[in-house]
């Protein structure tokens, strides 16, 4: 069993930026790819951005050039740095960790206002 601690939500204003961590349980050495994926009521989940272990990155066209995922091998932990936060970034965040099985955080809330 793998737990992801996520933490950095919170509510923001149109335009502000906001860091969100997560850190599992485990060394993240052994987590090929890792992500972050949000969701809204009455939606689907939908990926924001992945790392894998080698670092290559992929991010949704929602939140390209606004937003940058990165994984700190030494503080065990990805971290999703989000720029010019817009209200439809309003969402429950989830941190991923794919093992043999997937992994999913509690969430954390990312509210932007207008």
């Amino acid at each position: 069993q793998v737990r992801l601690v996520e933490s950095g939500g919170g509510l923001v204003r149109a335009g502000e930026s906001l860091r969100l961590s997560c850190a599992p349980s485990i060394t993240i050495l052994r987590i090929k790819t890792m992500g972050w994926y949000r969701q809204v009521p009455g939606k689907q989940r939908e990926l924001v951005a992945t790392i894998t272990n080698l670092g290559s990155t992929t991010y949704a066209d929602s939140v390209k050039g606004r937003v940058t995922i990165s994984r700190d091998n030494a503080k065990n932990a990805i971290d999703l740095q989000m720029n010019s936060l817009k209200p439809e970034d309003t969402a429950v965040y989830y941190c991923n960790a794919q093992l043999i099985f997937d992994y999913w955080g509690q969430g954390t809330q990312v509210t932007v206002s207008s």
